[in-house]
């Protein structure tokens, strides 16, 4: 049954259209992702679901008893209330469904879900939150909802990678409709059961996760282009039949005629140019970035504490951990923005910075998009020394000529991201430091911008919460713990998962995990409780000793099955992404195993010979 039925909606603003006569509903239990380019209407569509703008034609129809609760991009807050105030005095079904419950038994589920999401202090007043806590705080209101329809405008903006993964289970099994707006392609794959594409002011269905969706839309781009191939033949012996001149006094001729028109109009509608980045970048020396011995506090609470790292000139390092830690305060002295209450920042002399921070509120909005990039460059030098006019880049960033005059703020909140990273790109930096580079920036962008890094020739630095943007960048993670300490990973995300939970409990490593001298105090610490221990087996080595042969052919056989898989996925990036992770994590299991194989069997030779020699 659908809950939500929209028939033939259109919506133009200006001279602009952005769809016309999409048609669709959502049924019960459907769980979907709207994906499409900055700009094209995503969060009008929702707004247009929701009953909070009017299509210019067309009709949204809810079901009678259809409750729906929506999650706007920029919500509005009452910046006089409390935190759950905010919740409580906003959300009329919130407010409805607990009119019959113990009020302490409401606060209590709102403070559960508010501290998943990070929110701790109930009384703090709205109006002194971040705007990453605001839209925390909007989003625990939505959950709360008792509604048959979640709309979601990007949920994981502004949460970390913990809460994303809590988020993904209770989308999983809260009953009820959804429909969300992501960027994040794990959260994607893992969530959704239907994926719905806005494209040339088109929607395109496809039934699945973002997996599915990406070999679907394979598919469909395969068979138009078989379908145009087939249509140009005809057209060009169409063609050769008027050349030879046509006369149109019959019936079957008339058609004929008619058969040539009708082809040589129905060309496929133009797709969307595909954006290129080929800027280049200023020549980077020897010596680019070296921390040492870095400490900052902030009211007396230290956020980075001794944390020394030497950047190399190819560089690609991920920093995590939790909102609030001090990520975005390590990129800041990093860039030189910010000055450390004590060590020593080493910078090398060719070095060029290029920020791309979370927030564009540094934008004058009553500039043209072409004036905010000339006052940047006028002109750039490509990757491969060419030229170019800040008008031409702003082509291959989509911005065709008609957009180049528009004023900042007629823009989208995706289509501003677009444009500020241009921006940043048009310095030709060598160093780049992106804070929550995913934050609003639409799924083809964000695939075009990762091809991109792999061939930057300098140092990319990346505070992030997309842990597909981080697989698919970094080789080395920096993970902030708790008291300011930074733990060092090889590897990307994926990788650190592994190492993390090999290093702690639960996925979250030691503090102390990766220093070579702690690590040699703890070899030590072992040799000599060896040395004391009396010469036999405990009971759980021996249980070890017994079955760890088995474990390691059991792990061998998952690996080669991997691998197997792997040479399967053809080019399914996403699979092969998920794969490349499980193969490396059974590659460390495995690894460890024959590590253990190889202690138990030195340790039942020397109880051996120690029994021999008391025998």
């Amino acid at each position: 049954m659908n809950l939500l039925s929209a028939e033939n909606l259109a919506k133009s603003y200006g001279l602009k259209t952005l769809f016309s006569d999409l048609t669709f509903g959502i049924a019960e239990g459907e769980k979907i992702g709207l994906i499409g380019i900055n700009g094209t209407g995503k969060s009008t569509l929702l707004k247009l679901l929701a009953g909070k703008e009017t299509p210019d034609q067309g009709e949204v129809t809810v079901g009678s008893a259809v409750r729906v609760a929506y999650l706007p991009q920029n919500p509005d807050f009452d910046d006089e209330a409390t935190v759950l105030q905010q919740i409580f005095n906003n959300n009329d079904y919130i407010s409805n469904d607990h009119i019959n419950k113990d009020p302490w038994q409401a606060e209590s589920e709102a403070k559960t879900i508010l501290t998943r999401l990070g929110i701790y202090d109930f009384d703090a007043i709205v109006g002194t939150l971040s705007g990453g806590q605001r839209k925390r705080v909007a989003l625990a209101g939505a959950l709360l909802s008792p509604a048959d329809l979640l709309i979601l405008d990007e949920p994981t903006n502004h949460i970390d990678n913990e809460t994303v993964g809590w988020l993904e289970l209770y989308l999983n099994r809260r009953r009820g409709a959804l429909v969300m707006i992501t960027h994040d392609r794990y959260f994607l794959d893992r969530v959704v059961n239907r994926v719905i594409e806005l494209e040339n002011g088109r929607l395109y269905s496809y039934p699945g996760n973002y997996s599915k969706y990406l070999e679907l839309k394979l598919e469909r781009h395969e068979q138009e282009r078989s379908s145009e191939l087939k249509r140009l033949n005809i057209l060009r012996n169409e063609l050769k039949w008027i050349k030879r001149g046509a006369k149109a006094r019959t019936t079957k001729q008339k058609a004929r005629i008619e058969r040539f028109e009708r082809l040589r109009d129905e060309a496929p509608e133009a797709k969307p140019d595909k954006m290129e980045i080929s800027v280049g970048a200023a020549r980077l020396g020897k010596k680019v970035i070296a921390l040492e011995g870095i400490a900052k506090s902030f009211s007396g609470e230290k956020v980075i504490d001794d944390f020394s790292y030497t950047f190399l000139r190819d560089a690609r390092v991920g920093i995590i951990g939790p909102n609030g830690i001090g990520k975005s305060t390590l990129l800041k002295i990093i860039a030189g923005t910010l000055e450390p209450d004590s060590g020593v920042v080493d910078r090398g002399q060719t070095v060029r910075t290029g920020i791309f921070s979370q927030e564009t509120r540094e934008m004058d909005q009553s500039l043209r998009v072409i004036q905010y990039i000339k006052e940047q460059a006028e002109f750039i030098t490509t990757a491969d020394g060419k030229l170019i006019s800040a008008a031409q880049m702003l082509e291959r960033f989509l911005f065709p000529p008609e957009l180049q005059w528009t004023p900042l703020e007629k823009l989208s909140g995706g289509e501003k991201r677009r444009l500020y990273l241009l921006r940043v790109l048009m310095g030709s930096p060598n160093v780049l430091l992106l804070d929550e580079p995913t934050n609003d920036l639409d799924i083809e962008t964000l695939t075009i911008l990762e091809d991109y890094l792999d061939d930057f020739p300098g140092v990319v630095v990346v505070v992030s919460h997309d842990r597909y943007f981080l697989d698919r960048v970094v080789n080395e993670i920096l993970d902030f713990t708790a008291g300011g300490r930074i733990v060092h990973y090889l590897g990307n995300y994926s990788d650190y998962l592994v190492s993390a939970k090999t290093r702690g409990a639960e996925g979250k490593p030691l503090e102390n995990a990766g220093k070579p001298s702690e690590k040699l105090d703890e070899t030590l610490d072992n040799t000599q409780k060896q040395k004391n221990r009396p010469l036999k087996f405990s009971y759980k080595e021996q249980q070890e000793f017994e079955q760890i042969d088995d474990m390691i052919s059991g792990v061998e056989e998952e690996l080669r099955t991997v691998k197997s898989k792997i040479n399967h996925a053809g080019s399914d990036y996403v699979l092969l992404q998920n794969l490349a992770g499980e193969q490396q994590g059974l590659e460390m299991q495995l690894e460890e195993l024959l590590e253990r194989w190889a202690h138990l069997n030195e340790l039942a030779e020397e109880i051996e010979r120690n029994k021999k020699g008391r025998n």
